[in-house]
């Protein structure tokens, strides 16, 4: 049996640990490709979908590149390079941030809101079709409560 740095026995994953895993890795890639391939069709990439609808989320399309980076759950240098791309595309801008001097703000532009209200119809029926409708009401339920739980610091 091999060991960790710490000399600790490895503790294995049982079979059915190994296929529920290895399910859940295929049933997410499978999801993002088909939905990115989606976007892709609209000239959009999965990360600017992602930053344009946050953004959307916040009063007037705008949030500092840190709370941002944070919300998306992103470093900021991530974000930052991207939002530089899309900012060449005139989908977002940057703008000092008046509370404070180092940060800046990240606006949607018109072409930003555009591009997202043209987009969010196709996305949301790429989700329908290739998530939510495959799912019944109950596995969607409890799809929902595997991930918040998932989805809380250990």
């Amino acid at each position: 049996m091999s060991t960790n740095e710490s000399d600790a026995p490895v503790h294995w994953l049982a079979p059915d640990e190994e296929q529920s895993w290895r399910a859940y890795l295929r049933m997410v890639t499978a999801v993002q490709v088909r939905t990115a391939h989606d976007l892709a069709e609209l000239g959009l990439s999965e990360p600017d979908y992602e930053v344009l609808s946050t953004l959307s989320e916040h009063p007037e399309g705008t949030s500092t590149l840190h709370e941002q980076a944070a919300k998306m759950g992103w470093s900021r240098s991530r974000l930052s390079r991207h939002a530089s791309r899309m900012e060449a595309r005139e989908l977002i801008r940057r703008a000092p941030d008046p509370n404070d001097g180092r940060g800046c703000l990240l606006v949607l532009t018109a072409t930003g809101w555009d591009t997202l209200r043209e987009a969010a119809p196709t996305h949301v029926a790429s989700v329908r079709r290739h998530f939510v409708d495959r799912l019944t009401p109950d596995e969607l339920a409890a799809l929902h409560r595997i991930a918040e739980k998932l989805s809380e610091a250990p």
